[in-house]
């Protein structure tokens, strides 16, 4: 037996890493049975065939995490890539994907791209933002090489979800972190302003025997599904959970309860508003969602 990681799946062929190769491996029917079928990212044991050296799965090994869009098992770290421009920065969807991180608790970090086509002043202000929240940042114009070393670094040991828009450049970044990845890269539409998709698939491409990429297919939409079992939000926002205690109300919601120590913070700036407004769509978001 060995054990390996799944870094593929295509068409019912699973595709292990496994001591430096990748071996394509089939399911036993007893996944079937358990309702627990192997995705991406799951550490496995495998059985080769002596007779003709097929692959086999005959286990899988307990989940640190478990993602539904994509199915993705194991995530360490979030890469949440966003371009200040071209397409411009939707911190809407940014938000969106650290929430969903904070609920998994997948440790997040942001990369923002493209900072050469903006203001100074503006990718600073986004890059404070963040920052005074608790998300490590980084900034790149493209050209840079002390943020590919810093990356290479972090990543190191972790599987890495690299998230983000179409068109931001996360294709171009793991290029660049893996040298002969030649991953399909596309440019932005002159028309719509928005990256065409240039990943297909859900694919872990490996770094070594312990450290991965995860390339997801680009999307511009995150559903809050995952939100709609009795969640609470708040906590999924840290600065306010930070601040939640000086509330009147325990179990404060932040919406209309007289005393809110967090409507109090973003009305005096000591909260970023947009994220704020970001909660109150989320948050609405979230009950219709539970209403049906």
């Amino acid at each position: 037996m060995h054990d390996g990681t799944i870094v593929k799946l295509v068409r019912g062929i699973y595709y292990v890493y496994l001591d430096g190769e990748i071996i394509p491996c089939k399911a036993r029917g007893l996944f079937r049975e358990q309702d627990v079928a192997p995705v991406v990212g799951d550490k496995v044991q495998v059985r080769i065939a002596e007779e003709d050296g097929s692959g086999y799965i005959e286990k899988v090994y307990p989940r640190s995490s478990y993602l539904i869009r994509p199915y993705v098992a194991n995530i360490d770290l979030a890469l949440m890539v966003f371009s200040i421009k071209s397409p411009d920065l939707n911190l809407y969807l940014l938000d969106k994907n650290l929430v969903m991180s904070e609920y998994l608790e997948v440790q997040s970090m942001i990369l923002l791209t493209k900072t050469d086509l903006s203001e100074a002043v503006r990718t600073q202000e986004l890059k404070d933002i963040y920052e005074s929240i608790g998300y490590r940042v980084l900034v790149s114009d493209g050209q840079d090489t002390q943020v590919i070393r810093e990356l290479q670094e972090i990543l190191s040991g972790k599987i890495t979800a690299v998230a983000g828009p179409s068109g931001v450049g996360k294709s171009t970044l793991i290029n660049r972190l893996i040298p002969g990845a030649n991953l399909e890269t596309s440019a932005v539409s002159q028309k719509t302003t928005r990256g065409r998709h240039t990943t297909r698939h859900t694919e872990l491409i490996p770094i070594d025997q312990d450290s991965y990429i995860l390339d997801t297919p680009g999307f511009s939409a995150l559903d809050l599904d995952f939100l709609a079992e009795d969640v609470d939000l708040p906590q999924s926002f840290p600065e306010f959970t930070r601040i939640a205690e000086h509330c009147r109300f325990r179990g404060c919601m932040h919406l209309n309860e007289p005393d809110c120590a967090v409507k109090g913070a973003v009305t005096k700036g000591s909260l970023p508003r947009s994220r704020y407004e970001n909660y109150l769509i989320f948050y609405e978001e979230m009950r219709k969602s539970r209403r049906y």
